[in-house]
């Protein structure tokens, strides 16, 4: 199951009206995508592997144990309308997640309420359908999908040269003791060389001195 192939991406459909649900889970399957659907926000969230602390239910287990370490959601597709969490709560849940923010989101209603759809929008929505959804619309999924992972991909590239390139920083440290060491060598030399020199120069007058005190002594 794990990984999509770029032929057959997976999407989560969510939507309160079963009606609604095996629609667009038909539409989808239709165009070679993998399906999984929901009936809530909170089952949505749950398969995303995201937890609601739900203090009102507590004992209740899991729908979906694990599902989320071994699948892909390439795209989320919500209805807006729902019970409890509504779609744009989902929405926001989603974007919130610092796992979850770059999978794609689409909002369907069949209400047509301009100032639903903006606020969707705004809030990182990718499109927002009105009901019933054609197939002209989730032909309007894909280029979303590639979006992200060509995105994913450089970023996952940017990350492969900052790890080639290494810490500039931690370069230089290490860089540092080597370049410190060269001084030091080159310093020492010179060291040497300025006392060899003064040694010559000193040992000069006291090697001429006591000739020239012998030759005046004699003359």
């Amino acid at each position: 199951m794990g990984m999509a192939t770029e032929s057959q991406f997976h999407v989560l459909a969510v939507d309160d009206s079963l009606i609604d649900r095996k629609l667009i889970e038909k539409l989808l399957k239709t165009s070679s995508y993998q399906v999984t659907t929901v009936d809530s926000g909170t089952k949505a969230l749950e398969f995303l592997g995201l937890h609601e602390d739900d203090q009102s239910n507590p004992n209740t287990a899991p729908v979906f144990p694990n599902n989320h370490q071994e699948v892909e959601v390439n795209l989320i597709i919500t209805d807006y309308c729902m019970p409890g969490m509504t779609g744009y709560d989902l929405l926001r849940k989603i974007k919130e997640s610092s796992s979850l923010r770059n999978i794609p989101v689409v909002i369907m209603s069949s209400e047509n309420v301009p100032s639903r759809i903006n606020r969707c929008l705004e809030e990182g929505a990718e499109e927002f359908f009105l009901k019933p959804v054609r197939l002209s619309d989730v032909n309007r999924l894909k280029p979303h999908i590639m979006k992200t992972k060509l995105k994913d991909q450089k970023q996952e590239n940017t990350d492969d040269d900052d790890d080639e390139s290494g810490n500039p920083v931690l370069q230089s440290q290490e860089e540092h003791p080597q370049r410190q060491q060269q001084q030091q060598q080159h310093h020492h030399q010179h060291s040497n060389s300025n006392k060899r020199k003064a040694l010559e120069e000193g040992l000069s007058p006291e090697r001429t001195r006591p000739r020239y005190n012998g030759v005046t002594t004699v003359v």
